[in-house]
């Protein structure tokens, strides 16, 4: 069997700075728009001629990320508390055979300026920079199965309640006036609880942090409420 090259054909503009906290899902975080910039030659306003039809695209893409880790047959899926194992192919796992990656997203708005093409998406669960390799408009007729079977992930998970100190509430205002709608995606991405599986029914008061768009957060958990007590510029 011959060897497969995959030549990137787009790269994504996101909040997300690094993978911790990244939706595990696209959709579950939609306040703030990412981008997926096409690259030359991609970027021909011909190429995408057409797809200003669809609401909603297949964006096929690198785990860029992983590094070093290998693949491994079984992985602990986080919707299972990582605790028990399942195959890797019945799983969304980055760690895979081959690092690809697929994502339904919505399309805002198609754009052009000078030699720049690129495409307006709502919420996406990719990391800034992520290589696309290919993009595909989504059909609904066929691609949309409501009787399907969800396995393990049948339901949209639950998600944890998000505060803010008083001095975040004010620092969050004064943000969205440059990045409107920063409070509802901050609440959005932490209510996804993304520490560890075994963590998830802790109280550990300890302060964790994450990078979005130019910012360093920090939250802790107490009675399973999140608390955003810190956001600093990136230096």
């Amino acid at each position: 069997m011959p060897s497969v090259t995959l030549s990137p054909i787009g790269v994504i503009h996101s909040p997300y700075q690094e993978k911790f906290a990244v939706p595990r899902q696209p959709g579950l975080v939609t306040a703030i728009n990412a981008q997926l910039e096409l690259l030359p030659p991609y970027n021909d306003p011909h190429c995408v001629r057409g797809l200003e039809e669809f609401s909603h695209l297949w964006v096929m893409f690198l785990f860029h990320q992983n590094g070093t880790d290998e693949w491994h047959p079984t992985v602990r899926p986080p919707r299972l508390g990582g605790n028990q194992r399942v195959g890797v192919f019945a799983s969304r796992s980055p760690f895979r055979p081959n690092p690809v990656g697929l994502s339904v997203v919505e399309l805002k708005g198609i754009h052009h300026q000078g030699n720049r093409v690129w495409l307006e998406l709502g919420g996406v669960d990719l990391v800034n920079g992520t290589p696309v390799v290919d993009i595909k408009p989504y059909v609904p007729f066929v691609d949309s199965v409501p009787h399907a079977r969800g396995g393990f992930a049948p339901k949209a998970p639950v998600t944890m309640p998000v505060t803010f100190t008083a001095e975040m509430e004010l620092r969050c205002q004064q943000i969205a006036i440059v990045h409107p709608g920063f409070r509802d995606f901050l609440q959005q991405v932490i209510a996804q609880d993304p520490r560890p599986a075994y963590r998830k029914q802790d109280d550990d008061h300890k302060i964790y942090g994450v990078r979005l768009l130019s910012f360093n957060v920090n939250w802790r958990v107490e009675n399973g409420i999140a608390i955003i007590c810190a956001i600093t510029d990136i230096e």
